[in-house]
């Protein structure tokens, strides 16, 4: 370590250059490292990977391998896929080179936000590379692209500080029988298998896919684990449900908190969403309402859960909704909604 690296770092510090100061760290750590000190090293990395302002590292990392802020809400999951996350975290602290898991599940379902928290709690940084930036019409590039990316990440720096988020990886590992460019997807799949093979032991590997049933076999037994995501029962999206809103509501004080009658729109539908598109909802329901009516949220979320169409009293009733629950979602007075059901079924 030369004594302008210390001086530098100084420099950035009161100059508030936070980028240029966490690289300058790491080039220092470097040198330690390069110089046998590999623990100072180590323990200068660490002091920056628990920092929690998210700066991008383009010195640290290339373009491919992009740095995913770390979100610090609740995420709430059935206990089976809850297990299975505490398990891979075990795994990883255990040491014994199982390193690399496949998260398949419909969209929404929490496998990004899983692998986020994941890496929260190994205090590691999360670098994402989008497979679909890979993909390139010019015969064999694809390929080329995957291996220098491959390439890229076996290189990195003290390794054990990040995990790596192969974010769908079905948009170039779908089954090589099932394509039509049958010699292309081969190419392409096979030298994903060997990169898998030949990957630096130290690399934490997460990957994604909604389309599970269509990745190449071979690909997949190359995962230690593979995480099904499509667990949730009724009670456990209600449950979601419940935690999404109990969060929002700290940032909307004009709201009341019904859970009783925001439980009964949840349900009102035939078929709940999936956990992201119910954080989707229930937030644009609370941004959108009004602040003089603390139950108009619910009137939003309660259209957004039919699809944008506005129930009748009696479609409400027929849903078990009591008088002043539809009261309180239509803005009809409660004998005026007495009125109506007594005259439909007096018809």
């Amino acid at each position: 370590m030369k004594k302008a690296d210390v001086l530098d770092l100084i420099k950035y510090h009161f100059e508030n250059k936070e980028a240029e100061f966490r690289n300058q760290a790491i080039t220092i750590a470097r040198s330690f490292d390069k110089a046998g000190d590999s623990q100072l090293a180590q323990y200068i990395i660490g002091l920056i990977s628990q920092s929690d302002r998210f700066v991008p590292q383009n010195g640290d990392h290339s373009d491919n391998l992009v740095p995913v802020k770390l979100d610090t809400g609740p995420l709430p999951l059935p206990t089976t896929i809850t297990n299975d996350l505490k398990g891979i975290i075990n795994a990883v602290n255990h040491n014994i080179g199982i390193n690399k898991f496949l998260f398949v599940g419909s969209p929404g379902t929490g496998k990004t936000e899983s692998a986020k928290q994941i890496a929260r709690l190994l205090n590691r940084e999360l670098l994402m590379v989008d497979f679909s930036h890979l993909v390139d019409s010019k015969l064999g590039q694809t390929a080329k692209n995957l291996t220098h990316v491959f390439g890229e990440i076996n290189k990195l720096p003290f390794l054990k500080n990040y995990i790596i988020l192969f974010d769908e990886i079905d948009t170039i590992a779908l089954d090589r029988i099932n394509q039509n460019d049958i010699r292309e997807m081969g190419r392409v799949t096979s030298t994903f298998l060997k990169a898998l093979d030949s990957l630096n032991p130290d690399a934490l590997i997460i990957a994604t896919t909604n389309l599970y049933s269509n990745l190449d076999k071979a690909l997949v037994r190359r995962f230690d684990a593979t995480i099904d995501f499509d667990r949730y029962s009724e009670d456990d999206r209600i449950e979601v449900a419940e935690v999404i809103l109990n969060h929002l509501l700290k940032q909307f004080k004009h709201a009341v908190k019904d859970m009783r009658l925001f439980k009964k729109v949840i349900k009102s539908t035939k078929s709940i969403p999936n956990p992201g598109d119910l954080k989707n909802l229930i937030r644009t329901s609370l941004a959108f309402s009004d602040y003089n009516d603390p139950y108009d949220y619910l009137k939003r979320l309660l259209r957004s859960m039919h699809k944008g169409k506005t129930l009748t009293v009696n479609q409400l009733h027929d849903l078990q909704f009591t008088v002043r629950e539809i009261e309180m979602l239509t803005g009809i007075s409660k004998s005026s909604v007495s009125r109506e059901l007594k005259n439909e079924v007096e018809k």
